[in-house]
């Protein structure tokens, strides 16, 4: 395993950087910044690092024990299986951001990142600090196909660094082949943002072809300004309330009195805002909502 080294810690003095770099821009053109918030965000990806200490040793585990008693094949570390590693990984990587944002199981988690209605790199920061220990199920397949477990944690961090700079308003568009084929950050704008027009869209890691195949792209509108943060705003930057707030709303909504045993497993594999007595709004509602006010105008 000392072959494949954490890659995320080498990236840290690019993040720093990167982020120092586009303060000044921003600053430059807006005269402001919101330090508080980034701050939040830096406190969030702080604690997501030291975690991760804990959540690698139980995946490792798993990948290994499935690598070593259950593969299919057995693919060599190569520079060939690193490319089929690479897409293999990433739509992997897309299902499970997909389903994190149809599952409230896994939103609970996955909302601290969208949980700041600002974007720049320091929001790319805001990483859970609950999924790694159960969303790396997404990945099981890939052991199981045979890729060496320290090879898929490579990849991963490839896709975490990857999708670091994609995190900013300072690039405007890219050039088309490269929008058409990649995750940019046009496209991820789009996925940050709160209007309904692109709520639970482009949920790419690197190649944005996958949401092209699956019916989840949407351009960013020149005519619909993006809107970042949740439907419901927070508003904290109390680093415990980020990373929990959903989970006691979850399980709140699961242990009400008077619920069904069914219900309540429907609160936590249905969408963000399933109710049982059918009084709550999704994001396909407000989505719908949003297309009939367009089509009055």
């Amino acid at each position: 395993m000392s072959t494949f080294p954490n890659i995320i810690l080498f990236a840290i003095p690019f993040f720093v950087i990167s982020i120092a770099l586009e303060i000044y821009v921003i600053i430059k053109q807006f005269k402001k910044y919101d330090y508080k918030d980034a701050i939040t965000s830096i406190s969030m990806g702080i604690g997501n690092v030291l975690l991760t200490f804990f959540s690698k040793a139980i995946v490792l585990f798993c990948f290994l024990y499935i690598y070593n008693n259950f593969r299919l094949f057995t693919i060599p570390i190569t520079w060939w299986s690193f490319i089929l590693l690479l897409f293999a990984d990433d739509f992997c990587y897309y299902w499970f951001h997909r389903i994190s944002h149809e599952c409230r199981l896994f939103w609970a988690s996955h909302v601290v990142h969208h949980s700041s209605q600002r974007y720049n790199l320091s929001t790319a920061l805001r990483q859970t600090w609950s999924g790694g220990f159960y969303t790396f199920i997404f990945w099981i397949v890939l052991p199981f196909l045979g890729f060496h477990p320290g090879m898929i944690l490579l990849q991963m961090s490839v896709s975490l660094i990857y999708q670091f700079w994609i995190h900013t308003e300072t690039i405007n568009k890219l050039p088309k082949w490269f929008e058409a084929i990649f995750n940019t950050p046009s496209h991820h704008r789009v996925h940050h943002g709160s209007n309904p027009i692109y709520l639970d869209r482009n949920h790419a890691g690197i190649f944005i072809i996958w949401d092209r195949l699956f019916g989840t792209f949407q351009a960013e509108l020149d005519t619909e300004k993006v809107k970042y943060g949740l439907t419901a705003n927070i508003n904290t930057h109390n680093p415990i309330k980020i990373a929990f707030h959903e989970w006691i709303a979850m399980l709140k909504d699961a242990s009400m009195e008077k619920v069904s045993f069914i219900n309540r497993l429907k609160y936590l594999i249905k969408p963000p805002g399933w109710r049982h007595d059918g009084s709550g709004v999704n994001s396909n509602d407000l989505k719908n909502e949003w297309l009939d006010k367009e089509a009055l105008k």
